[in-house]
Parts: C-alpha cells; sequence; structure tokens
C-alpha cells in the first residue's frame, strides 16, 4: 500500500481544524478533511462533514463560519445554502462540504479522493 503524506500548508491544516471543531460542536457527522494540493491546483484541503436535517446543515456551516471570522478568515464563496442540502464553503486554502446524510451517500466524496492523505483533526471524538 502506497502511503500518502500530507502537502498542504501549515495554515491550510490550521483551518481546516479549527473548522472541524466548529462542525463538530454544531453536531457535525462523519468529519474528515483531504490533503488534495497535490491534486488540485485550487486548494489544499477538502473538509466533509455531515448532518442529518437540513436545519442542522445550516447550523454547522454558520457555525464554520463564524469561528473562521474570529481569525480572520471569510470565505470567498458561498455556495448551495437556499436549500441546505449540500453548501460549500470556498478559503481558498480549504474547501468545507457540508452535506445532507442523503447527498453525502450518494455523492461519495470520499471515494473520489481515496488516493490523498486524511488530516489528523484533532477532534476527541467523532460523532
Amino acid at each position: 500500500m502506497t502511503e500518502h503524506y500530507v502537502t498542504a500548508t501549515g495554515e491550510a491544516i490550521e483551518t481546516t481544524r479549527i473548522a472541524a471543531r466548529a462542525a463538530a460542536d454544531k453536531l457535525g457527522q462523519d468529519i474528515v478533511a483531504f490533503d488534495v494540493s497535490e491534486r488540485l491546483g485550487i486548494t489544499d484541503v477538502f473538509l466533509i462533514a455531515s448532518a442529518s436535517n437540513e436545519r442542522q446543515v445550516g447550523a454547522i456551516v454558520d457555525g464554520i463560519e463564524e469561528s473562521l471570522l474570529k481569525h480572520r478568515r471569510k470565505p470567498v464563496r458561498r455556495e448551495g445554502d437556499r436549500e441546505n442540502r449540500w453548501v460549500l464553503l470556498d478559503y481558498v486554502d480549504l474547501v468545507v462540504h457540508v452535506q445532507h446524510d442523503e447527498e453525502r451517500v450518494l455523492y461519495n466524496l470520499e471515494r473520489l479522493w481515496k488516493d490523498c492523505a486524511t488530516i489528523d483533526l484533532g477532534l476527541d471524538e467523532q460523532r
């Protein structure tokens, strides 16, 4: 099996960990991050979290935005928040995907990025 090394910047990893903690605080489930820096030229990290209903997806997104704003980080783009089934927050070096459980299963982003290194998020427990 090939070993995968993290090549994302330290700033991207720290931003990812802050966002992951915020998602966990809002009861985000199955939180995972992939270092996509070697495969994509547009970002370093994909962070994925999910929730079982649209209101919870919105709460997770709001929590991530509020937490990162305290660290002077604002998304350059936010998409998908009308239905709250799949919301994307683009922080340039980090792209956050918050998905409804059904979208997460349907689109299975983990399958697309399984060859990329996962990032230790430092969360005590994953929900």
